[in-house]
């Protein structure tokens, strides 16, 4: 790869050993090494700026979670040596909460949870990053709902007055980061028409296997048509006005192995519905940003992993109705 350290036998293999040589052999500070000094990198709770507040925001969960693994259970990539390479690294976090921090006093649990993160990569850096946690997934596991997690930070951030504005589109920043075009009839562009297709009414979920799974935020799993379009449901049916809009696709077509394809996502519609997993409804504008890995099974869905952050949400939601 043009730019890049010949330690490294192929893309895949720099965003694995990079990320284990940052978290799990605790070398931090190769962090300025590897990100490009000016990164943007974005979140459901906003941008920052910079390699230094990510050196110091991986300090920080490192005190919480010292003994964290990231398993890296795929990288869907695409590029080449002149655009440059992108990267969508689905990861399986493990840890035990030890220390004091973010998440509260240490309560001594293990958990685990996924992570995505989509990077924009050239010459041995990243320089774009996007990022979702399943942190619904997190804070069950020691011991809050994403509600009572939501309004926590609410509290610590001053209040409603005073409390940090969430990511949205209108915080994007032109990037210097140009996709590749998505070819026709890739596994891109039949996972782009499926997600589409999930939020026009009458979808039914066809384009899954029998067989298929999905991996759902809050560790939650289903099995079957079924469970998919329970959980797809779950969220697409607590709004009106629904925008969705599908911000990058990488897909990846290897020998002996099934398609596989990841998108990062927006949706937005008017939280008009009550329902049991996000009360009552608001009547407000909500915001989200997903980012999905799927594999599919001839043309049709298998395997599926939905990311998106439910204290994110949740805070739109105590900041909206209150």
């Amino acid at each position: 790869m043009k730019g890049f350290n010949k330690k490294y036998k192929d893309f895949p293999d720099y965003i694995l050993k990079i990320t284990k040589q940052i978290w799990e052999e605790k070398n931090v500070d190769s962090i300025s090494e590897f990100y490009t000094e000016n990164i943007p990198v974005r979140s459901p709770f906003g941008i920052t700026y910079g390699n230094k507040p990510v050196i110091e925001a991986t300090y920080n969960t490192l005190k919480e979670f010292p003994n964290r693994q990231l398993l890296g259970e795929d990288v869907i990539w695409n590029g080449n040596d002149d655009k440059g390479y992108h990267s969508s690294h689905r990861i399986l976090s493990k840890g035990t909460h030890l220390g004091d921090g973010f998440y509260g006093k240490p309560t001594g649990k293990d958990i685990y949870y996924r992570v995505i993160a989509d990077c924009a990569c050239k010459d041995n850096q990243v320089y774009d990053e996007w990022i979702v946690r399943d942190q619904g997934a997190m804070v069950r596991q020691i011991g809050y709902t994403p509600k009572e997690f939501a309004q926590i930070m609410i509290e610590k951030e001053g209040g409603l007055g005073h409390a940090k504005k969430l990511f949205d589109k209108n915080d994007l920043k032109p990037s210097n980061y140009n996709p590749l075009a998505v070819e026709i009839n890739s596994p891109g562009e039949k996972y782009s028409k499926i997600l589409n297709k999930i939020f026009e009414e009458e979808y039914d979920f066809k384009d899954y296997n029998r067989a298929s799974s999905i991996y759902w935020p809050g560790n939650k799993l289903g099995h079957g048509k079924e469970d998919v379009a329970k959980l797809w449901n779950s969220i697409k049916d607590i709004f009106t006005d629904i925008k969705f809009t599908i911000e990058h696709v990488g897909y990846l077509n290897e020998p002996n192995k099934n398609p596989r394809a990841s998108i990062r996502w927006f949706l937005e519609g008017i939280h008009s519905k009550d329902s049991e997993t996000y009360g009552k409804r608001t009547n407000s504008k909500l915001f989200i940003m997903g980012i999905n890995h799927v594999e599919l099974n001839q043309d049709k869905i298998i395997r599926e992993w939905v990311l998106f952050d439910e204290v994110a949400i949740w805070k739109q939601i105590l900041m909206k109705n209150n």
